[in-house]
């Protein structure tokens, strides 16, 4: 059992490191299984019952901990210490445990030794840069204390499990760190993250964090902290690189989805919010998608509402990449007791030149890579509430990375291309 479960993972990453749309983590049938068992679902949409599980929903972590047994949900966790109930339990623990009680030999136990952790378009491999981080991050802000908001799953024991997490952060900077020395103000800043995880143990990672929001508490000059990330990682994280297929791409129309019927179907819903409204920037679907007082929680903690806003940061986003490719990367959705409520969670990507002026200020000609996770709450049918994220400081670091001309004219120049951890 244990060789098939180390197969299954490590196909999994295989296959979810592969490529575009059509890639997610091998998962059992129960996982796969749809409320219309007659539609064949694209093979990056993932379905769960979230009543098989304790939800985190309003509780914070010590609430959640010390939920009364006799309503303590048990999953099946083979391969998994005996002290975590179901997936959520495993990830609100674990989390609490290294953050809030400081426990960073946890990090052992709970990742691969061989685990990729991606930021954007920066990735770390292996267990020890997993600790680097931690130890960094706290270093910096000793009294980080973690609020986790939701953990959205699919899965099982024997092919792996999948979670998505948000939460808040809060700290004080303390601590000299990669932004300089400390400041001694205090921040808050959101991160949301995925994971496929088997046999107690994270084998992969994507995490995304607003540090352009932790870099403006700071007091410091995004721009600047860009400019030195760049120069820090020109050649661990280069700009993308576009040959003549996404070029030719970038002069044909996004493809229209068309839905099997005209029932809901919420795999079916959220592959229409992003053709319509995100590949096809048809701004208009908003209001027949969204509640009409439905609200986004945006980058830098801004809260949008209502439909006119929401168009207005979907503008705003896509002017910046106005011939941008949005790549699905995957959608994970949990029933909450009814065809008609959901929570959902989508990894997705906008891939393009920066060429409009638009979030990320004047045009600079780069290719960027915006990676992002978002977090729906759905109810009858209609988005009431969504949690968008994507590191704008990424971004940054992508649109000021060198040109080989400027990487020509600093030959010689001492540059950090180690481990660029930043904040984790």
């Amino acid at each position: 059992m244990a060789e098939k479960n180390s197969g299954s993972i490590e196909m999994a990453v295989k296959e979810e490191k592969a490529g575009s749309v059509n890639v997610a983590p091998k998962e059992g049938k129960a996982a796969r299984k749809t409320s219309h068992p007659d539609k064949k679902s694209p093979n990056y949409i993932f379905y769960a019952d979230a009543d098989e599980v304790n939800m985190l929903d309003t509780k914070d972590d010590s609430d959640y901990i010390n939920i009364e047994e006799m309503y303590q949900k048990k999953q099946r966790m083979n391969g998994f210490d005996p002290e975590y109930n179901n997936i959520v339990d495993y990830i609100v623990k674990i989390t609490r445990q290294i953050w809030k009680e400081k426990d960073i030999g946890l990090i052992y136990d709970t990742y691969s030794t061989s685990v990729s952790v991606h930021k954007g378009l920066i990735n770390s491999h292996g267990v020890n840069e997993v600790i680097s981080g931690t130890l960094q991050t706290l270093h910096a802000f000793p009294d980080r204390k973690g609020l986790g908001w939701s953990v959205i799953w699919s899965g099982n024991d024997e092919d792996g499990f999948f979670t998505s997490h948000r939460g808040r952060s809060v700290a004080t900077n303390l601590g000299d760190s990669l932004y300089g020395p400390a400041t001694g103000k205090k921040v808050m800043f959101r991160t949301s993250a995925d994971c496929l995880i088997l046999n107690n143990k994270i084998h992969e990672e994507w995490l995304v964090m607003d540090t352009y929001h932790l870099v403006l508490q700071l007091g410091l000059d995004p721009v600047e902290v860009a400019k030195k990330m760049a120069k820090s990682t020109l050649k661990l994280a280069p700009a993308i690189q576009f040959g003549f297929k996404e070029t030719a791409e970038m002069g044909l129309p996004p493809k229209v989805f068309t839905p099997s019927s005209d029932e809901f179907e919420i795999g079916e819903f959220m592959q229409l919010v992003f053709n319509r409204i995100w590949a096809r920037r048809s701004f208009n679907f908003v209001r027949e998608y969204y509640e009409e007082n439905a609200v986004v929680h945006y980058v830098c903690n801004k809260d949008v509402i209502g439909a006119s806003e929401i168009q207005g940061m979907f503008m705003s986003l896509f002017a910046s990449v106005p011939n941008g490719k949005v790549i699905v990367e995957r959608v994970t959705c949990n029933k909450r007791g009814s065809e008609s409520d959901w929570d959902v969670a989508v990894r997705w990507r906008i891939q393009g030149m920066h060429e409009g002026t638009g979030y990320f200020g004047a045009p600079s000609g780069k290719a960027i890579d915006i990676a992002g996770i978002s977090h729906y709450k759905i109810r009858n049918e209609k988005i009431l509430e969504e949690w968008l994220l994507f590191d704008g400081m990424e971004v940054l670091r992508q649109i000021h990375l060198p040109t080989e001309q400027d990487s020509e004219q600093h030959a010689g120049a001492a540059v950090d291309d180690g481990n660029f951890t930043g904040v984790s």
